[in-house]
C-alpha cells in the first residue's frame, strides 16, 4: 500500500471529523464547549469512551504484549471492570451532588484553594504526558507508513496532526467529542473485526478452529499465581487495575467531563456499567489478536524477533508489510488513527477546560463576553505545547511498548491525586494546605526510591503497577502528617 494511498485515507477521514464538528459546533459558546449543556445521551458517550479509553495504544500494544507477557494482561483488565463499579457508585453520586464542571473543584471545598490548584496541576502533568504519549506512538507509526517516504520530517507530520485536531474541537469542545468518539470507536471496532477475520480467513481457520487456536495457544494464559515476587502476580495486576481505573477514569477531568455531559447521575452510571463490560470484552480480542498475529507470522516463515520486530511493531508490520492484502492496510490505517485521535481530541479538551476553569478561574474572574475568548487561547496554547512534547518525545523515547511506559508514569502522576481523593472521601480530618504541594511532590519521589530498592538490593520481588498504591498510600500518610494539631481550650479561672 503506498504513502499517497494512506494519506488519502487520512484525509478523508479528517474531512468526516471536520464536518461533524460543524454540525455540533454551531452554538459556540463555554458552555457548549465545556459541558455540552448536560444533553449528551448516555448510549453514545458509553459507546465513545470505549475508543477514548483503548487510544492508539490498546489498538497497537495490546497485541504486542501477547508476544511477551502472554494474556496477562487481563488480569489488569478485571480490576478495572471492578474499578468502574466504583467510580459509578463512589464518585460519581459526588461529581452529579456537587454540580461540578472541572472534578478538582472538590478539593478546593475539600480542603482548599491550594490542594485544588495542586490536584489540577497533577492533572495537568499526567495528561499531557500520557496523552502526548499516545499520540507520539501513532504519529512515529504514521510516520514510517508515510511521511518517511515522503521525505517529510517528524515535526510537520506532529504540526499538521495537532493542527487537524484543533480545527474540529475548537468550537464544539466536548459536545463535538461525543459525536467523533462515537464515530471514532466505531471505525477502530470495526477494524479489529476485520483484522481478525482477515487473518483467520488467510490462515483458513473457521470459527471454532478460531477460538481453538487462541485458547490452546502458549500464549494465552490469563492467571499467573506462581509466583508472588513476579511483576504479571494475579494480585498485584487486579488490585492494581482497580485503582488504575479509579485514578485515570474516575479522577481524570477528560473522561469524567463526558460522564458529566449526561443528564442525570441514573443515565451517568448506566453509561459506567455498560462502558466497563464492552471494555472487557474488547481487550480480549484485542488479545486474541496478538495470538493471531503471532500465528500468521509463524505460518507463513516470518522470522519476527529475526528482524527485530517486537511489540507496538508487530500489528503495524503484519498488516502493511506482508501480503496479507490492501484490505487489512486499509483497516489498519482507520483503526489507528480512529483509536489515537478519540484520546488525543478529548485530552486537549479536557486539558483546555483545567486550564480555563481550574487555573485561570475564568468563569469568575472573566467578564461574560471574554471568557470564550480566553478558552481559545488557551486551546491554541495547548495544542503547541502538545506539538513541542511530541518532537521532544521524538528525540529521547526508544521503548518498544509505550502502554508499559503510560501505567508506570500513571503510578507517579496519579498516584498522589488518588492519594487526595481517598483522604478526603474517608476521613473527615482537615490539612496545612500550604503543605500540600510538598507532599505529593516528596510521595513520588519516595515511590521511585523503593520502586528501585529490589535491584539495588538484589531482591526477588518485582515491583508492577501496583507503585500507584504505594504512591496514594505515602500521600495519604503525609496528609496525616499535616493535619493542624488541636488546642486545648484553657479553663477560665
Amino acid at each position: 500500500m503506498s504513502a499517497t494511498s494512506i494519506l488519502l485515507i487520512i484525509a478523508s477521514y479528517f474531512l468526516v471529523l471536520i464536518l461533524i464538528s460543524f454540525v455540533t459546533g454551531k452554538e459556540d459558546s463555554n458552555e457548549v464547549f465545556f459541558r455540552a449543556k448536560r444533553e449528551a445521551p448516555w448510549y453514545l458517550v458509553a459507546f465513545g469512551m470505549i475508543g477514548a479509553s483503548l487510544s492508539g495504544i490498546t489498538f497497537i500494544s495490546v497485541p504486542g504484549w501477547v508476544q511477551t507477557k502472554n494474556f496477562a494482561y487481563l488480569q489488569m483488565v478485571l480490576g478495572f471492570v471492578v474499578g468502574y463499579f466504583v467510580i459509578a457508585n463512589v464518585l460519581l453520586p459526588l461529581y452529579y451532588k456537587m454540580n461540578l464542571t472541572s472534578i478538582y473543584t472538590y478539593l478546593e471545598e475539600r480542603f482548599g484553594d491550594i490542594t485544588y490548584k495542586t490536584g489540577s496541576i497533577l492533572f495537568l502533568i499526567a495528561r499531557i504526558a500520557g496523552a502526548s504519549l499516545r499520540l507520539f506512538l501513532v504519529a512515529g507509526v504514521l510516520q514510517l507508513l508515510i511521511f518517511d517516504e515522503l521525505n517529510v520530517p517528524f515535526w510537520v507530520t506532529v504540526s499538521i496532526t495537532i493542527l487537524l485536531i484543533w480545527v474540529y474541537t475548537s468550537r464544539g469542545g466536548i459536545k463535538t467529542i461525543i459525536w467523533t468518539d462515537t464515530l471514532q470507536t466505531l471505525f477502530m471496532l470495526v477494524a479489529l473485526a476485520i483484522s481478525i477475520y482477515l487473518i483467520a480467513s488467510n490462515l483458513q481457520f473457521s470459527l471454532g478452529n478460531l477460538i481453538d487456536n487462541v485458547k490452546n495457544s502458549s500464549y494465552s494464559k490469563i492467571f499467573f499465581f506462581e509466583d508472588f515476587n513476579a511483576g504479571n502476580y494475579f494480585w498485584k495486576q487486579f488490585l492494581a487495575g482497580i485503582f488504575i481505573a479509579i485514578a485515570m477514569t474516575g479522577l481524570d477531568q477528560g473522561m469524567m467531563q463526558k460522564n458529566l455531559t449526561v443528564k442525570n447521575l441514573k443515565d451517568s452510571q448506566k453509561n459506567m456499567y455498560w462502558f466497563s463490560i464492552a471494555l472487557l470484552f474488547v481487550n480480549l480480542l484485542f488479545l486474541s489478536l496478538g495470538v493471531l498475529l503471532l500465528t500468521y507470522a509463524q505460518q507463513n516463515n516470518i522470522d519476527l524477533n529475526g528482524m527485530g520486530i517486537k511489540g507496538d511493531q508487530i500489528f503495524p508490520y503484519v498488516a502493511v508489510k506482508t501480503d496479507l492484502g490492501i484490505a487489512a492496510a486499509v483497516f489498519f490505517v482507520l483503526g489507528l488513527i480512529a483509536a489515537a485521535y478519540s484520546s488525543a481530541d478529548s485530552s486537549m479538551t479536557a486539558i483546555t477546560t483545567s486550564v480555563s476553569i481550574d487555573l485561570l478561574d475564568i468563569e469568575k474572574k472573566y467578564k461574560p463576553e471574554k471568557q470564550k475568548k480566553v478558552r481559545k487561547s488557551v486551546h491554541i496554547a495547548i495544542s503547541v505545547l502538545f506539538v513541542l512534547i511530541l518532537i521532544l518525545y521524538s528525540q529521547v523515547i526508544t521503548d518498544k511498548s509505550i502502554i508499559n511506559s503510560i501505567f508506570k508514569f500513571a503510578g507517579y502522576t496519579y498516584g498522589p491525586l488518588l492519594g487526595l481523593f481517598i483522604f478526603g472521601l474517608f476521613t473527615k480530618f482537615k490539612v496545612k494546605d500550604r503543605l500540600v504541594p510538598i507532599v505529593v511532590v516528596l510521595s513520588p519521589f519516595l515511590t521511585y526510591f523503593i520502586s528501585v530498592l529490589p535491584e539495588r538490593m538484589q531482591w526477588k520481588y518485582q515491583f508492577s503497577f501496583e507503585l500507584l498504591l504505594i504512591n496514594a498510600g505515602l500521600t495519604f500518610l503525609g496528609l496525616l502528617l499535616i493535619r493542624p494539631k488541636k488546642t486545648k481550650k484553657s479553663n477560665p479561672e
